[in-house]
């Protein structure tokens, strides 16, 4: 028997597996990454030897609006650990800085008070100025142009604005922008949904460059590189984390080069090799982000690459906020026919991007190689109509994957983490 862990919620699911039925465990190397020093010093150290760039003490100097762009509620940056070293750096080259700390919302809802004070503690949240960027206050967006795609480039003035423009972030696998951190809380994180619908057209989401750890000639990177240059974000302070959310490796300096520091070491141990199977069990890694079901489209992606064509995909994410966006659902729900919303999806142009069709049209491409069985706190019904099976347990998934694949003699594949992983 193996026993193996997934992360569910704000806690763990785990199963007894048989040898003979458990053909592989894919998970990235960087579960055995150990850092020489803790959080604060890594990143600390990585803002006083920044890549390619001055120290943020250096840049704040003689600048009156210092704006920090930081990940909202969706996203697990340890902010706590981040933020306060930003903030120490900056004022450590001008005292005076009138600093704001706008959050990413990109497409997302609102972050709340509370959701605020857990991300950057109490002291932070009662303390300096904090803006929750709205991609659709228009008064608030400035449009500096045209993206590569043909889109209008319109980014939050606050950051526009500003006399410097800096960011914190994460990098992990992201299933169609290759990497998430660096240039993403531009774009998607600031922009305007007009700007953010142009970038994840239906083109470029079905570019074979459009996918998990690919950054060279992937369209939707190329528009968000070029929106942050435009912006101006002129400093990033982004970090890896292991499956604990914890801090693995920090990197800072100038976007682009501190970005690819971060994902070059990301790719050095996330990569793993396909192992088709009947039956694969991912999780989005659990909180935060396995909030929704619009989310955990990322986790079903790793399975979408090891599970054999017409298999079984389980996918485990508690979904306590529902079903993340009604655009998202509706898309799902209101089409009983996938290959025919998928035919909708592809048929419109660069500037005809309805909002959220992108998430949709890759579970769409999910759904049409495999079953999904959905376990989560989500309703069933709610399941049932984005076209997966609801489950609430384990054992339940594979008594049902078994059923439907007709045979009890089963392969099966586990991804603890299918955010964590380059599956190839």
């Amino acid at each position: 028997m193996k026993t193996v862990l997934f992360p569910y919620g704000k806690d763990h699911l785990f199963y007894d597996f048989k040898d003979e039925e458990l053909v592989d465990v894919l998970t990235s190397s960087i579960e055995g990454y150990a850092p020489a020093t803790g959080e604060c010093d890594l990143v600390r150290t990585a803002l006083e030897n920044p890549i390619g760039s001055q120290r943020l003490c250096e840049l704040a100097k003689g600048k009156q609006t210092i704006v920090i762009i930081a990940s909202d509620h969706t996203r697990p940056v340890p902010s706590k650990v981040i933020m306060p070293l930003m903030l120490e750096e900056i004022r450590k080259g001008n005292p005076d800085a009138d600093i704001t700390i706008l959050i990413a919302t990109g497409c997302h809802r609102g972050t709340t008070k509370e959701e605020l004070v857990n991300k950057f503690g109490a002291d932070i949240v009662q303390n300096e100025k904090i803006y929750i960027h709205d991609c659709d206050e228009r008064e608030k967006l400035i449009n500096i142009g045209k993206l590569p795609s043909g889109g209008d480039c319109e980014i939050n003035s606050i950051a526009i604005q500003a006399d410097l423009l800096v960011a914190e972030g994460f990098i992990e696998p992201h299933f169609f922008a290759g990497f998430s951190g660096g240039r993403k809380s531009v774009l998607p994180g600031v922009a305007s949904r007009g700007t953010v619908l142009a970038n994840h057209c239906s083109e470029f989401i079905a570019h074979p460059c459009a996918r998990t750890g690919i950054l060279d000639g992937n369209p939707i990177h190329e528009d968000m590189l070029w929106a942050a240059e435009q912006a101006k974000l002129a400093f990033i302070v982004n970090v890896v984390l292991n499956a604990e959310k914890k801090v693995l490796f920090a990197t800072a300096g100038a976007p682009q080069a501190a970005h690819k520091a971060g994902t070059d070491f990301l790719s050095s141990l996330c990569g793993v090799s396909a192992m088709p199977a009947d039956v694969v069990i991912t999780t989005n890694g659990g909180y935060p982000l396995d909030q929704n079901i619009y989310q955990a489209v990322k986790g079903m992606t790793a399975a979408e690459a090891t599970v054999k064509e017409g298999g079984v995909i389980i996918m485990l994410a508690s979904s306590d906020d529902g079903t993340g966006g009604d655009h998202f659902y509706r898309q799902m729900a209101e089409t009983a026919d996938i290959g025919e919303t998928m035919a909708m999806f592809l048929n419109r142009g660069r500037g005809e991007t309805a909002p959220d069709q992108w998430m949709s049209q890759i579970f769409l491409r999910i759904l049409m190689k495999a079953t999904v069985i959905y376990l989560s706190n989500a309703p069933d019904e709610i399941v049932e109509a984005m076209h997966m099976i609801p489950v609430h347990s384990l054992d339940e998934a594979l008594a049902k994957a078994r059923e439907l694949l007709g045979k009890e003699d089963v392969q099966i594949v586990a991804v603890p983490d299918g955010v964590s992983v380059i599956v190839k």
